[in-house]
Order: C-alpha cells, then structure tokens, then sequence
C-alpha cells in the first residue's frame, strides 16, 4: 500500500468524521454524553465490531 493512498484513506475517514459534528453538533454533543456514560464492556464490544468491519473491508477489498 502506498503511502497516497494511505493518505487519501486518511482524509477520506476525516471527512466523515467531521461531517457529523460539522452539520448536527447539538445532535453530535448529546450523542457523545450518551456514547459516555455506556459500560466500559459495551465500549469494547463497539470498538471491536467496528475494527473488526475495516479488517473485513480491507480484506475484501485489498
């Protein structure tokens, strides 16, 4: 993998990361204090989804 398109993944994730606080930040605030108060357990479970996703989608698409 080349370092552009590592580059170009990066801005991309960027973008959409930035989209949900840029459009809604009243929805995106309330969104991160219940995303807070959460168990440490359920955290886990949707962080380890969601890398498990990409690895998918890299695998997939690699």
């Amino acid at each position: 993998m080349s370092l552009q398109l590592m580059m170009l993944a990066l801005g991309l994730m960027l973008i959409f990361e930035g989209i949900g606080p840029l459009c809604f930040p009243k929805k995106w605030r309330q969104y991160l204090a219940e995303i807070s108060a959460q168990n440490q357990s359920v955290l886990r479970r949707l962080g380890g989804s969601l890398v498990t996703a990409g690895l998918v989608l890299l695998i997939i698409f690699s």
